[in-house]
Order: C-alpha cells, then sequence, then structure tokens
C-alpha cells in the first residue's frame, strides 16, 4: 500500500504500509531518509485516514491481482478504483520467476516472511518484487567476490558496522551458511540499544547460532583478530569513513560498503579554479559526494585493494545508489602511489581534508 501526492508543506515525500507478521509497518519516505513505524491493523488504518485528510490525495494498494486506487479531487470528490494488473506487469513477474536467483523465490525462509517480502505461503508478494531484486542484486554482489577469493572452504568471520534492523545481515547470514554451506561468525555493531535486543532475538527464532549483535560504535569499534569480511550499509556521513578504516586496519578479505550522507567534504568544498563546480548548490553537492565516493575508492586501491563502485539500487529506496566492493589483492601492488597523488590533487584543488585519509594517515598506511 502506497499513499501518494503529498500536500506541498508535508515533512513526507511518499508513505508506504507494508504487511508484516501482526500488523504494518510504515515506511515514510523524506528526499533522504526513510522513518519506519510498526502498528497494528487497526492502528495502521487509522494513520493512513490520517494522512489522506491532512491533504495526501492519493492512496494505492496492491493485493494478489488486482490495483486499487482512492484519490480525492480538488473539488473534495472521492473516487474509487479497482483494476486488474496489467498483462505487462503480469509478464515480467513470469518472468523474474524464470531468472535463477541466488535467493530462490520457491525457498522462502523467515527472515524474508517477516520482512514481507515472502508471503506466510511462501510465495514472493507481489508488490515486493522490487525488494526480491534489490536483496538478489546485493547477493550477486557478494557472491562474485566471494568466489573470487576461493573463500568458500574456511570460516569466515564478518563485521556489518552500523546493521540498523539487520534486514540485508539475516540475509547474508542465510547466504553463507544455507545456500554456501560456509560456515560463519557474524557480529552486527548499533548504536541503538533496543534495535541490538530486537536483532538478537531475531537471530534466536531463526536458530542463527553464530549471528550476534552487540552495541558498539563504528569510530571506536574494537574487533579483535582479523576479519575477512566487512559490511557497512547506509553508515551516515563520516561513519563510513571509520568502517572502512577498520576493515583495512584488520586486513579484511573483502569490503562492502553503500554510503549515505556525504556532507565532510560539501563543507569544505572550495576552488578558484573550478569554481563552476562550486558556485550551484545541488551541482556542489552532488560534485562533493561523487568526489567522497572517489577518494575512498582510490585510497582502498592504494591500501592494496581491488576496488569497484557499482551501481547499486538499495534496500531502503534510498537516492544514494552507490556500492563500493574491495577485494583485497596478493603481496603489494605496483603502481599504487598513482591512487594517492590524484588523491592528492583532488584534496589540494577543493581544500578537501577527507577522514578517511586522515585515518589512515594516523595509522601510517599512506607512507609511499
Amino acid at each position: 500500500m502506497s499513499s501518494a501526492s503529498p500536500p506541498k508543506d508535508s515533512e513526507y515525500r511518499r508513505i508506504c504500509a507494508v504487511k508484516k507478521s501482526g500488523g504494518y509497518q510504515l515506511e515514510k519516505y523524506t528526499e533522504k531518509q526513510v522513518f519506519h513505524e510498526n502498528l497494528p491493523p487497526e492502528k495502521a488504518m487509522e494513520r493512513c485516514a490520517e494522512y489522506i485528510s491532512s491533504g495526501y490525495s492519493q492512496l494505492n494498494a496492491w493485493g494478489e491481482n488486482y490495483e486499487y486506487s482512492l484519490a480525492v479531487s480538488k473539488k473534495g470528490k472521492v473516487l474509487f478504483g479497482k483494476k486488474k494488473l496489467a498483462a505487462q506487469a503480469e509478464a515480467e513477474v513470469s518472468h523474474d520467476r524464470r531468472k535463477n536467483y541466488i535467493i530462490a523465490e520457491d525457498k522462502p525462509f523467515p527472515a524474508l516472511v517477516d520482512m514481507g517480502v515472502f508471503t506466510k505461503e511462501g510465495k514472493v508478494a507481489k508488490p515486493m518484487y522490487d525488494k526480491f531484486r534489490q536483496i538478489n542484486r546485493f547477493a550477486e554482489i557478494i557472491d562474485d567476490a566471494v568466489r573470487e577469493k576461493a573463500l568458500t572452504g574456511k570460516r569466515l568471520k564478518i563485521v556489518d558496522f552500523g546493521c540498523g534492523k539487520s534486514y540485508l545481515t539475516f540475509v547474508l547470514y542465510h547466504y553463507f551458511t544455507e545456500i554456501l554451506g560456509v560456515e560463519v561468525d557474524m557480529l552486527g555493531l548499533d548504536l541503538k540499544a533496543d534495535v541490538i535486543e530486537k536483532c538478537n532475538a531475531a537471530a534466536e527464532r531463526y536458530g542463527y547460532k553464530n549471528l550476534r549483535f552487540e552495541m558498539g560504535d563504528i569510530s571506536g569499534a574494537s574487533v579483535q583478530g582479523k576479519v575477512d569480511m566487512v559490511v557497512t550499509l547506509h553508515a551516515c556521513d563520516t561513519a563510513t569513513d571509520y568502517a572502512l578504516h577498520n576493515a583495512v586496519m584488520r586486513n579484511a578479505d573483502m569490503i562492502f560498503s553503500v554510503p549515505c550522507c556525504q556532507h565532510e567534504l560539501n563543507g569544505q568544498m572550495k576552488s578558484e579554479g573550478l569554481s563552476l563546480l562550486t558556485r550551484y548548490g545541488i551541482i556542489k553537492e552532488r560534485t562533493a559526494a561523487l568526489c567522497t565516493d572517489a577518494i575512498r575508492a582510490n585510497l582502498l586501491e592504494y591500501c592494496g585493494y581491488k576496488t569497484q563502485l557499482l551501481e547499486f539500487v538499495d534496500f531502503e529506496h534510498t537516492p544514494k545508489n552507490i556500492l563500493i566492493r574491495a577485494v583485497k589483492r596478493g603481496g603489494n601492488p605496483r603502481g599504487r602511489e598513482k591512487y594517492l597523488d590524484e588523491v592528492k590533487a583532488l584534496m589540494k584543488e577543493f581544500s578537501f581534508e577527507p577522514t578517511l585519509y586522515r585515518l589512515l594517515e594516523e595509522s601510517g598506511k599512506l607512507q609511499k
């Protein structure tokens, strides 16, 4: 269910109600963030009614075979519609079903049922096919790196920095243990005590005995020993830099990061020679965000990682759709100095002082 056409002064541009076990979860989207609220069915209906009465002019809902719409015209007339799902959409669903997804749609597991991706009957919910595809896109990106490193024969230590509600953490655990048959020790770190409590309870309910969650600050996290994989999804601003630094210092074989809210360099950015890129707010913001991730990628290359910036339509439907995938190279790569030289040149041009550069420099990792 989705509420569209928000009033001009609305805090949220879109509100979705997703069916969950025992009720609904409201997903409330601003331009850059999404907020969640879990409600029983009757409260969810009341809340949707409140949004409609407050100025939202259209509500769409999807059932098994029909799309329903409720709209309020400018004159206040209520319009109700019902239409069978388009043949094209049905064809897309059929096409998807023929694909050989890593997370198979005929093999549901409890975490995806709780997330509403699968119905209790074990089928992918039609309104959730986008999320189902996004989950598989994430699994494919992980799978490519795992097979490249040939890590399927060893026990892996995995850390998820800033795990949040851990939707993809549970997917990762299922992927390694059930699909690849690989043993893992997996740790999720987050600052919110209630989130950690719920995630640990869910892991116990699913029987994920080697998955645990602890309270921890990314910037000060003390993860002992070698780490095989570091995951950081939507860690805000410089929290991503601290997570990447932790990964490098633990000599992680694989790093997967979806950055979010790159504000640091936007606040520092100035240039005489390229003032055109700093004059207009939206251009400056986007340029700074792209420079942030380009610098991170180059610094990881310098530190011995084969690094890719991949387009990724992320799990939360945010505008941030770049995923950093870094896989440790063997030995000491030749010619790596050019990556550091390029970072220094960009820093000089725009007066940047990136957190990841500072952290690596303080740790002695940037010595030529």
